[in-house]
């Protein structure tokens, strides 16, 4: 069974960090309608919803990837890169501190749960503005016990790894080649996203579904042509705050 923590949209979104897109009006509405009509498809996908508080004068706060890495073993506690976002973690530990034990990334470094791939045994973490090296060593530390590898990924042109990545099953990459190195994914099979749709490689798994946003038609073909079942969503407002399909729910598997 399938738990997704999740927290609606904040109505200081419009406020939000920005790193490689121009600030544009946010209609919070229209990205609250999205946001309800994504986590309905993650309830048909047979995920349990698990809602976390609103946080109004936290404009980031509903992109919950970025402030936590839950793999089966263990929670990384994140310490994200934008000081901002801080106050968004402790409402997300007490929702896993009774499902995980947790593992808390130290200062001075910090991590945005969103720069980690997480593939089998092997977490993929990119050194971004917002995830340092530092980072990397304090989880290849406390995951050494758990027998997980990690790796760093240099990443250029967008704001996370998973802007430029995305695992989506069956040994399959999602990825836009100018933002990351296809070759650090050795022996998957690698999808390339389209040339014309540069923000396309960012889909969630969910069991053996890809929620996927419906904006990228090119890439889309290119994903069904594999033979992959996708759910597509709309999260075009929710883009424009540098948000995407991974970035609104942390995915837990919870015991049968």
């Amino acid at each position: 069974m399938l738990m997704a923590v999740v927290r609606d949209v904040s109505l200081s979104i419009a406020d939000c960090e920005l790193t490689h897109l121009a600030r544009m009006p946010v209609d919070v509405e229209r990205a609250r309608a999205q946001h309800g009509a994504y986590v309905r498809c993650l309830e048909k996908l047979g995920c349990a919803i698990h809602r976390l508080p609103v946080k109004d004068a936290l404009p980031d706060a509903v992109f919950v990837e970025d402030t936590a890495v839950v793999l089966d073993e263990a929670a990384v506690i994140a310490r994200p890169g934008a000081p901002s976002r801080r106050a968004e973690v402790p409402s997300v530990e007490r929702a896993l501190e009774s499902r995980r034990k947790l593992l808390r990334i130290e200062p001075p470094d910090t991590l945005d749960g969103g720069d980690v791939l997480t593939i089998g045994r092997t977490l993929y973490v990119g050194l971004t503005r917002r995830t340092g090296p530092g980072a990397v060593a304090q989880m290849e530390r406390m995951l050494r016990p758990f027998n997980y590898k990690v790796q760093g990924v240099e990443v250029s042109g967008c704001l996370h790894l998973k802007s430029a990545a995305s695992f989506i099953g069956d040994h399959r990459v999602l990825c836009n080649p100018a933002w990351v190195d296809r070759g650090i994914f050795k022996g998957m099979d690698i999808i390339e996203t389209d040339p014309s749709e540069s923000h396309a490689a960012n889909g969630l798994l969910v069991g053996e579904t890809l929620l996927y946003p419906e904006t990228f038609p090119k890439t889309l073909e290119r994903i069904r042509a594999r033979g992959i079942r996708v759910l597509t969503v709309d999260l075009s407002e929710l883009a424009k705050a540098e948000g995407a399909v991974t970035c609104c729910s942390l995915i837990i598997k919870l015991s049968q």
